[in-house]
């Protein structure tokens, strides 16, 4: 792929990445928000560039309407395992599998979590320690429309992303944290902006 500029290098790289990591392609509007781009249409003759050049293929029709030429292999020696990407440091308001968050892929091996999941996020902070998540630790991400009562979750409230235990008082949702030193975070989801990014599904110890 010598022949692509370096914007179009890190479009190829975003869809790749992101189907790597979610097993969907992006949507048009998602690449031109992860990259910078001024709308969807920037990101759009870019695609068309890719197409021309036989690394993608496009259906009009179709909002995710992207595939990659060649799917995507696993490398010889991963065998039985998930490739999945490790985000680190989330910008503020931006996706969280945007290109620039993604340090790496790691190979991992899919028995060691309860789940199948779509990612690794990078936590940072203490708030977790006693649920045995400590600051460095990748948390396996699995992608869900809905929480359920005490379990672990990513949110994302306003613009900051968080991974806390998700709890229901009536309307209000709690967020409580697995460390003394830390308060609950109690939210009007009516008034306030949360978003459900996914739950965890395991834990790698990075050392």
């Amino acid at each position: 792929m010598d022949n692509l500029t370096e914007k179009q290098q890190r479009v190829f790289d975003y869809i790749r990445d992101t189907i790597a990591a979610r097993q969907t392609p992006p949507t048009r509007a998602e690449i031109a928000a992860a990259l910078g781009f001024a709308s969807a249409n920037a990101a759009q003759s870019h695609l068309h560039t890719l197409a021309r050049k036989g690394l993608i293929e496009l259906n009009a029709r179709r909002s995710r309407g992207i595939r990659l030429a060649a799917p995507l292999r696993e490398p010889p020696e991963a065998g039985n395992t998930l490739s999945l990407a490790v985000v680190g440091r989330v910008a503020a308001g931006a996706p969280l599998l945007a290109v620039e968050h993604v340090e790496r892929h790691c190979h991992v091996d899919p028995q060691l979590f309860s789940a199948r999941p779509e990612y690794l996020l990078r936590v940072r902070g203490d708030s977790m320690t006693g649920a045995g998540i400590l600051d460095g630790d990748l948390l396996a991400v699995r992608t869900m429309n809905a929480a359920q009562p005490g379990q672990i979750a990513v949110f994302r409230w306003d613009d900051e992303v968080t991974v806390k235990r998700f709890y229901r008082d009536g309307r209000w949702v709690r967020l409580v944290a697995e460390n003394p030193d830390y308060e609950d975070m109690r939210i009007d989801p009516e008034r306030e902006n949360l978003t459900l990014e996914g739950v965890a599904v395991g834990v790698v110890r990075a050392y």
